[in-house]
């Protein structure tokens, strides 16, 4: 990750929206922590930043809300609609998938990951 050609971080516009220089994090991606309200610790680690690029980005969102906040509710019913188009594509393929008798000497897995998963639903 290189800083933009000054040697400052920046927010840049790319073909992929707006962006920290010198990564392929966009804001939107920061976005999708800061609404669930996550320290910037946590956005630095699961985005692989820097100090000085979360502050970067974590300014201009708080300096350019309204517009930051308009486009990322873009991203998000763009995201939707290919997530809809893709699973409607998909659907015969994953029922034909699911339909098929599991590989012999998979069944213990299988009954773990059954176990596991009651657990998680027992718990919500």
């Amino acid at each position: 990750m290189t800083p933009g050609s000054n040697g400052q971080v920046s927010i840049i516009r790319t073909e992929r929206g707006l962006t920290i220089s010198g990564t392929r994090i966009t804001l939107y991606d920061v976005m999708d922590y800061v609404t669930e309200q996550y320290p910037p610790k946590f956005i630095r680690a699961m985005l692989n930043l820097t100090d000085e690029q979360v502050h970067c980005a974590l300014s201009y969102i708080d300096a350019h809300r309204a517009e930051i906040e308009a486009e990322y509710q873009l991203v998000l019913k763009e995201t939707e609609e290919l997530r809809q188009y893709y699973e409607e594509q998909n659907r015969e393929l994953i029922a034909r998938i699911a339909a098929k008798p599991p590989r012999p000497g998979t069944e213990a897995i299988r009954a773990k990951l059954r176990a596991e998963r009651t657990k998680l639903e027992s718990q919500a």
